[in-house]
């Protein structure tokens, strides 16, 4: 038997998960941001600014003032991060430190040594080696990045996807507001609403996740091996430490966690990935509904531009491949934050590395549930409603009518008219299990004796106008 090639030797390497390989193109964004890579620059970014930080402060006796020269060419290693060779000399040298954050490190005191060819020798930097990392944890370095890099992520990407699908949801609601859709209770025919209402529902409550998700603070440290500022006050101990660490963590644009041990206690990313896993949750709810109403003939696929194949053997079918998609990938984005956001929270004593690789996943739970809001999006935006299906839905179901019947009588009643009794009873006899069509049910409430305008308000009655304030409900989506 011929031997088969090995694909793990193949180049260009081939993935081997779905988001770097089949889905790479809608997930590509997030490698900016949640990917190893993007992680390493966040490390030399926090590094290069703790140097600045504490230069400028001049809280460090003796510590020379960098220039704006030296400032920039510092930024600038950043902002070059992985233009050329760098990601492979930074993971050459990590083979040697075994040490992600000493190999950034140690790379970061390479361009300093490098900068007297870029910026002269007047340059002061390569006689600031023993600046770097200095009062650092690993961790101290680790928490800021992934807050840094967690909150580009949200913001630049994430959060702008899953608002334009919420607000396409919004729209397709506000279009539908008066669309007469017999509702489901149960699986069964219920009170009628509108299409745009049930919709309008679950814009609503994506929204409401989102604005939580918005709402996020990202907390970060920068206070020692066990959170005590314990070497800062030995070393240089006319400082005022808590100042000059607020103030870093300000700077980098978050929030100052003052109590924690050696890691900074990830209590806002388990909410986070709560609340993300939430929304998750919301649009996994319209991505099953949505499906139901076209399995129903509510809404009609559009065949693509390019044609697409519904089915390998029935050449008639268009299935709703996006929203069961979005289903699969809602689902194991879920998972992920939810192992993030239960295992985050708990660090043995003062510290253990559970939590460092649990983080690395962050990406893959945002990028699953990225790939899920883009395919609900393409799903919505190829659906046509078919308001005949809508009606004949309707017409056929009248004994829906039968709780209006009964309210109308009961309030009757209330208002002093007699022979009223037992309304529900009445219904159940006429409607339950039955099906009523439009002459039974206006012969019967005929027959009741009702006062003669709320008699001729029910005869005027049909399915479709049976929505209450449905339609003027959606108005809320602008609250």
């Amino acid at each position: 038997m011929t031997e088969r090639v090995d694909l793990s030797t193949v180049t260009p390497p081939v993935a081997l998960g779905p988001l770097d390989g089949r889905y790479r193109r809608v997930v590509a964004p997030l490698v900016n941001h949640l990917s190893e890579a993007a992680l390493n620059r966040a490390r030399l970014h926090v590094e290069v600014e703790w140097l600045i930080h504490l230069t400028d402060t001049g809280v460090l006796p003796g510590a020379p003032r960098l220039s704006e020269a030296d400032k920039g060419y510092l930024r600038d290693v950043v902002d070059v991060f992985g233009a050329g060779d760098e990601l492979e000399e930074l993971a050459a040298i990590e083979r040697e430190t075994l040490h992600d954050v000493k190999a950034v490190e140690y790379f970061l005191k390479r361009r300093l040594d490098a900068a007297p060819a870029v910026l002269g020798e007047g340059t002061v930097l390569p006689q600031v080696h023993e600046i770097v990392h200095i009062f650092c944890t690993s961790e101290d370095i680790n928490n800021l990045s992934y807050a840094l890099t967690v909150k580009s992520a949200v913001e630049d990407v994430w959060l702008p996807a899953a608002s334009a699908m919420a607000d396409d949801v919004a729209a397709l609601a506000k279009e539908h507001a008066g669309a007469a859709m017999l509702a489901r209770t149960h699986g069964q025919p219920a009170t009628p609403t509108t299409l745009g209402k049930e919709l309008a529902v679950l814009a609503h409550r994506l929204r409401r996740q989102l604005r939580r998700v918005a709402g996020t603070e990202y907390l970060g440290k920068i206070n020692g091996a066990t959170g005590t500022f314990g070497a800062h006050t030995v070393s240089v101990p006319g400082a005022d430490w808590e100042a000059v660490a607020r103030g870093f963590v300000e700077h980098l644009g978050l929030t100052w966690n003052p109590l924690t041990t050696q890691i900074e206690s990830h209590d806002w990313q388990a909410e986070l990935y709560s609340d993300v896993a939430r929304f998750n949750r919301v649009l996994h709810n319209l991505a099953t509904d949505v499906w139901t109403y076209i399995s129903l003939g509510y809404f009609h696929q559009r065949l693509s531009a390019q044609g697409s194949t519904g089915s390998s053997t029935m050449p008639h079918k268009v299935n709703p491949i996006r929203f069961e998609n979005a289903e699969a990938n809602l689902e194991i984005s879920c998972a992920l934050l939810d192992t993030l956001a239960a295992t985050l929270v708990t660090s043995r004593l003062q510290r253990d590395l559970t939590d460092s690789s649990t983080q690395r996943n962050i990406g893959v739970a945002f990028g699953h549930s990225l790939l899920a809001v883009d395919n609900v999006r393409r799903g919505l935006a190829g659906l046509d409603v078919d308001g005949a299906a809508l009606a004949r839905d309707l017409d056929g179901n009248w004994e829906v009518l039968g709780e209006a019947v009964q309210q109308a009588m009961r309030a009757a009643s209330i208002a002093g008219a007699t022979g009223m009794e037992d309304p529900y009873e009445r219904l159940k006899e006429l409607t339950r299990g039955k099906k009523v069509d439009g002459p039974a049910m206006r012969e019967f409430i005929g027959g009741l004796g009702l006062p003669d305008d709320v008699e001729a308000r029910l005869l005027d009655l049909e399915p479709g106008t049976y929505t209450g304030l449905a339609e003027q409900l959606v108005g809320h989506l602008d609250d």
